[in-house]
């Protein structure tokens, strides 16, 4: 009882120490948790279960970070959780770990099923139960009849700088691996309900998830709009302070900075900093050269804002100065993007709008003198892209990088996405990349990252400016 008593006394104490680290989102009321849930009732049916599992803890060091399924859902930020909606009573019960006192101690006060009505009061959720009951519960809904359909997310869960392609990568490369193997998250815990309760139908929740990811509410596209303007005053401070002689990490460094500075909790993807021929690779990220005097530089980093995520790229000169083959097929470049860019609107499709800036773009192409055959070459395979078309502009953008969704129909409201073309002269390793974030509203575009230079004469002014690696120069050499 004594030590009961002391822990009581120092959990208060504990509690009100900790009052500026807030239990749930202050980003988003319960309010918008319980509309979305309440659209997955819609999806289940009044015969339909759906469960899903939160993250587990971090493997080191790390801050926890939720899954985006289970945080889009209640909001909630405590590993191994699990959430089950009733589709007939419309009712959400989360189920929770017990407290850890020692942990407590250690790292501060975590949500836990002693504080069932907390939970309840700051987040809307209907029911909290001990995760131990987990099973209980399923038995129950078994035993009905007929069996409830059970729903659950059959693709891989988003955690930290996690969109689905590198989640499905993950899987695969596990499962090739004959010295590994192991079944994904989701596919473990989906056979432990198949074993343990053969009386449910088991269906795959993600695309119901998915098709509600796709359009955006205001405060999520408030969200995305943080996070996209953080990216950008990271690029704009990297163009600053690039010189030849630093490092590719170093830009890296100045990005984190700024991020972390303005809020984010995260990476969105790790940096890719590709100077000269590095930036050949579209997903190149080691950082580890030193840029010089010629070099090109792509630069497509941003971070994670609240669980949502932006996707910026610009290219710029190392030296400050653009020189003749970079501002010839720069030039080029840049007329071509804005062709599209400037036609992106809603009721639109894909293939409209591509069609619509092939038009221009032969114009673009029939007045450009190209120095070179292999540029001219390279500037023809570019708008011939754009003439055989594709049924979509670029990727989504939300709670993923690489956002989940598809939809190949005209544009609608909500809808968040980034365009990202990339022109290639394969003879002498070039590579052209822009990419800028743009929101669909129910009149018109907006290009949310239209301040961030784009054009020769504005980027050159910006590189004329110190930047945060000449004011504070590195404190260790290598």
């Amino acid at each position: 009882m004594r030590n009961a008593a002391l822990f009581s006394v120092f959990l208060a104490v504990a509690v009100s120490a900790q009052e500026g680290v807030p239990l749930f989102t202050s980003d988003f009321p319960p309010d918008e948790f319980k509309a979305r849930r309440e659209k997955i009732y819609a999806a289940i049916g009044e015969n339909g279960v759906a469960v899903l599992q939160a993250a587990p803890s971090p493997s080191g060091y790390a801050r926890f970070r939720q899954t985006n399924e289970f945080h889009y859902l209640t909001g909630i930020e405590v590993p191994h959780a699990y959430v089950i909606l009733d589709g007939r009573r419309k009712y959400a019960t989360v189920y929770l770990p017990h407290r850890n006192e020692g942990r407590e101690q250690s790292e501060g006060k975590l949500l836990a099923f002693e504080d069932a009505e907390q939970v309840k009061k700051l987040s809307g959720i209907d029911g909290v139960s001990a995760v131990e009951r987990l099973a209980e519960h399923f038995g129950f809904f078994a035993r009905l009849s007929p069996a409830k359909v059970l729903w659950t997310p059959f693709q891989p869960g988003e955690g930290t700088a996690v969109s689905r392609d590198i989640g499905v990568r993950v899987m695969t490369d596990a499962a090739s691996d004959p010295w590994d193997g192991r079944p994904s998250r989701e596919g473990q815990f989906i056979h432990l309900i198949r074993t343990r309760f053969p009386q449910f139908e088991i269906r795959d929740l993600s695309p119901a998830l998915d098709a509600m990811r796709l359009i955006k509410s205001p405060r999520e596209m408030a969200m995305i709009r943080r996070a996209t303007r953080a990216s950008s005053a990271a690029l704009l401070e990297a163009m600053r302070s690039t010189v030849p002689g630093i490092s590719e990490y170093e830009l890296d460094a100045v990005a984190k900075y700024v991020f972390y500075r303005n809020g984010a909790q995260g990476d969105a993807y790790y940096s890719l900093i590709a100077s000269g021929p590095n930036a050949i690779f579209p997903h190149y990220n080691s950082g580890k050269r030193v840029m010089k005097d010629g070099d090109f530089l792509l630069m497509d980093y941003a971070p994670d804002v609240g669980y949502y995520m932006s996707d910026v790229t610009r290219m710029w000169p190392v030296n400050g100065r653009f020189n003749d083959w970079q501002r010839e097929l720069y030039t080029f470049y840049v007329a071509c993007y804005r062709s599209v860019l400037n036609r992106i609107r809603p009721g639109a499709t894909a293939q409209a709008i591509q069609a619509e800036a092939v038009v221009e773009m032969d114009q673009i192409l029939s007045r450009t003198k190209f120095s070179k055959p292999a540029y001219e070459k390279a500037a023809r395979v570019f708008v011939d892209g754009y003439r055989r078309g594709s049924p979509r502009l670029g990727h989504w953008v939300g709670m993923a990088t690489h956002d989940v969704g598809t939809d190949p129909g005209p544009l609608r409201a909500g809808m968040v996405f980034t365009i990202e073309p990339a022109l290639r002269v394969p003879e002498e390793n070039i590579y052209i990349r822009l990419e800028d974030v743009i929101f669909i509203g129910a009149e018109k575009a907006e290009i949310v990252t239209s301040d961030l230079p784009m054009d020769i004469a504005s980027i050159e002014a910006v590189m004329k400016e110190d930047g945060m690696l000449q004011r504070y120069p590195r404190m260790i050499e290598p």
